[in-house]
């Protein structure tokens, strides 16, 4: 029992640490987190000569978030913009940046791919192989992932397009259900395309259910159950890395 003593302050003294990094951890959460990163964040902008940008540091929603909104540099040069935005990246605890005016996306100082290239990629991917489900789901197989890997990859180049994702299946079912079946698998496509990196606000998804079966084969034929990729308009870009803030 003579360790006692020493034992209750060993407990002490840890619950005294626990309850100090506790406040320490709230003092950089919250409000205190949002001052902090606000003024590391004026601070920066003075030093590149930003004025008058601010950096916001809030959902519309005023959620308080780590990647701020930079607004006020309306008539600046993208020069002294991304010089801006550079700066503010630098702070301790800054996330992702973005301009109030701008966009996700940047030009490319290289040729842009042709569309119809992409869709060329795409289609010869599905010639051999097709994206498949599990029976009467809208769950992708395992065995597709490598498939939906190499798809996007292929549409890549011909980001900044709005792309299609059209779900068919065969006639064996009831036509509601097949409609809502395709609409359904080809939505699953669109996520998982937009977990490899495609923006969400280029793909477009819908399903038809049977009613556009290949040419050459009966209705009720299960090779009629795929996915088809098109490019509906043209706008070549590509995207920045999400710490760099796109132009207007």
């Amino acid at each position: 029992m003579a360790d006692s003593p020493r034992l209750l302050f060993m407990i002490a003294a840890g619950a005294a640490l626990v309850v100090a990094l506790a406040v320490g951890m709230a003092a950089l959460t919250g409000p205190r987190l949002a001052s902090s990163l606000q003024a590391g964040a004026a601070r920066a902008i003075a030093r590149a000569d930003g004025a008058p940008v601010l950096a916001r540091f809030a959902l519309p929603g005023g959620q308080i978030t780590r990647h701020p909104t930079l607004s006020g540099g309306e008539g600046l040069d993208e020069a002294v913009r991304e010089r801006i935005a550079r700066a503010v990246a630098a702070v301790p605890g800054v996330g992702g940046i973005r301009w109030a005016d701008g966009t996700a996306f940047a030009r490319g100082a290289a040729e842009p791919a042709e569309p119809l290239a992409c869709q060329d990629d795409v289609a010869a991917l599905l010639r051999a192989r097709t994206i498949r489900f599990e029976e009467g789901s809208a769950r992708i197989d395992a065995a597709s992932r490598v498939l939906i890997d190499e798809v996007a990859s292929a549409l890549k180049p011909c980001l900044g397009s709005i792309i299609a994702v059209t779900g068919h299946t065969d006639a064996s079912g009831p036509e509601p259900g097949n409609l809502a079946l395709s609409r359904d698998r080809a939505e699953a496509v669109r996520r998982a395309l937009t977990q490899r990196g495609i923006p969400a606000d280029g793909l477009r998804a819908s399903g038809m259910g049977s009613r556009a079966p290949v040419a050459g084969l009966e209705p009720a034929d299960t090779a009629n159950r795929r996915i088809e990729f098109s490019v509906l308009a043209t706008r070549p870009v590509r995207p920045t890395p999400v710490d760099t803030p796109g132009p207007r």
